[in-house]
C-alpha cells in the first residue's frame, strides 16, 4: 500500500508545481499586458505638439488623438485614460509631444497641465490690429478678441488708458507665454511688464520733461518711426521736445502717413498735410492722441535721455543714407529740404 501511495503523491506534487507555473505564467502575462497598456511606446512623431482647447472634454480630445495620427494604439489609450481617471481632468494647453511617449507619461502631462509655453517676441509692428493679428496666431485667443479687448473703453479705462494711446502698454521683448492665455490675462501680464519698465527713475526722466509715461510712449513712437539709425533718435527726440517746449507743431511726416493709412507712401506732399485727423501733426499742436507705431525700447530710451540742441528743422540727407539734416533756422531748413526735392526728383520719387 505503501508503494502505491508514493506515485500519488509524486503525482500531486508535479500538478502543484505545473499549477504554480501557469498561474505564474498567467500573472506575468497579465503584468506584461498592464506593462504595454501603460509604459508602452505608444505615440507617434506626426505631430509635434497637442494643443487641448478651453472647454473642450475628454471625448473631442481622444476625437482629435484618433484623427491626427498621434497614437500607435488609441484604444490602449482610452482604457489607460479611464484607469487614471483622465477623462474628468482634461485641462487646456499647448502639449509638447515626443515620439514613443507611453500612455501613462502622456496623461500624467495632460493631467498636470505641464505644457510648454509659447515663446512671444514682438518689436516695431506698426498697427494694433497688426499685433493682434500676430498674437492670434500665436496664442489660442483669435486676433478678434484681443482687438475688441484693445478696443474696450471700459477695460482700458480700468489701467489707465484710451483704445487710442492703450498700444503704449506693449514693451517690445521675448515673453514666454502660455498658449491658452485669455485676452485679459494676456494683457494684465502686458501691464505688469509695463509697470516693470516704468520704473521710477524713468518715471522721473519723463517728468522732468514734462511728459506722462504714455506721452513717452507717443513722442517715441514718432521718433522710431523718423529714424532709420537709432544713434540719431536722441537728436530727433531732443528737436521734437524743442517744438513741444516752444508750442510749435511737430510737423512730422510719418504721422500724416500713420492717419491716412498709406504707408506705400515715400514722399509726402503738401496736399496731404491738409489731411483731417488728430494723428495729423501739420493741422494740431502737440503730441497726436496715440502712438503711430510700437516704439523700440531704443526709442523710449531716447526720449528720456535725448540729446540737447537749438534744433527745431530736420530734413532726410540727399544721399538717401537715412541720416537727416538738421537746423535751427528757418532760411538753413529750406536749403536742406530743396537739396533733399532734388534728390527726390532726380529718382522719380512722386509718391
Amino acid at each position: 500500500m505503501t508503494t502505491k501511495e508514493k506515485p500519488a503523491g509524486g503525482t500531486f506534487k508535479k500538478f502543484i508545481i505545473v499549477l504554480v507555473l501557469i498561474i505564474i505564467i498567467a500573472l506575468g502575462g497579465t503584468a506584461w499586458f498592464y506593462y504595454l497598456r501603460l509604459f508602452g511606446a505608444n505615440v507617434t512623431g506626426k505631430q509635434e505638439y497637442l494643443y487641448v482647447h478651453t472647454g473642450e472634454n475628454y471625448e473631442q480630445l481622444y476625437d482629435s488623438l484618433c484623427q491626427k495620427g498621434i497614437l500607435n494604439d488609441t484604444t490602449t489609450f482610452n482604457w489607460a485614460a479611464h484607469n487614471m481617471k483622465y477623462v474628468d481632468r482634461v485641462k487646456p494647453g499647448r502639449y509638447r509631444l515626443h515620439e514613443g511617449m507611453s500612455n501613462r507619461k502622456l496623461i500624467r502631462m495632460l493631467e498636470l497641465g505641464e505644457q510648454e509655453p509659447v515663446n512671444l517676441s514682438f518689436h516695431n509692428l506698426r498697427l494694433k490690429e497688426q499685433f493682434a493679428g500676430f498674437v492670434g496666431k500665436k496664442l489660442e485667443s483669435d486676433s478678434l478678441a484681443i482687438i475688441s479687448l484693445l478696443d474696450s473703453t471700459a477695460f482700458v479705462k480700468q489701467y489707465g488708458f484710451t483704445p487710442d494711446d492703450v498700444y503704449s502698454v506693449f514693451i517690445p521683448n521675448s515673453y514666454q507665454i502660455d498658449w491658452n492665455t485669455s485676452p485679459e490675462k494676456f494683457f494684465k501680464r502686458m501691464y505688469a511688464n509695463y509697470e516693470k519698465f516704468w520704473t521710477p527713475e524713468r518715471k522721473q526722466q519723463a517728468n522732468y520733461i514734462n511728459l506722462t509715461p504714455v506721452q513717452v510712449s507717443i513722442l517715441a513712437s514718432i521718433v522710431d518711426a523718423e529714424a532709420l539709425h537709432d544713434d540719431e533718435m536722441p537728436t530727433i527726440a531732443g528737436l521734437y521736445l524743442n517744438r513741444l517746449k516752444a508750442g510749435q507743431k511737430l510737423e512730422s511726416d510719418p504721422t500724416i502717413i500713420f492717419a491716412k493709412h498709406d504707408f506705400t507712401i515715400r514722399r509726402v506732399l503738401n496736399r496731404d498735410k491738409d489731411f483731417d485727423s488728430p494723428y495729423n501733426t501739420y493741422l494740431h499742436t502737440g503730441l497726436p492722441p496715440g502712438p503711430i507705431m510700437m516704439p523700440s525700447v531704443n526709442a523710449l530710451n531716447a526720449v528720456l535721455n535725448f540729446k540737447k540742441s537749438d534744433y527745431i528743422y530736420m530734413c532726410a540727407k540727399e544721399d538717401f543714407s537715412g541720416y537727416h539734416n538738421f537746423a535751427n533756422n528757418l532760411a538753413q531748413h529750406m536749403i536742406n529740404a530743396r537739396k533733399f526735392q532734388h534728390a527726390l526728383d532726380e529718382r522719380n520719387i512722386k509718391r
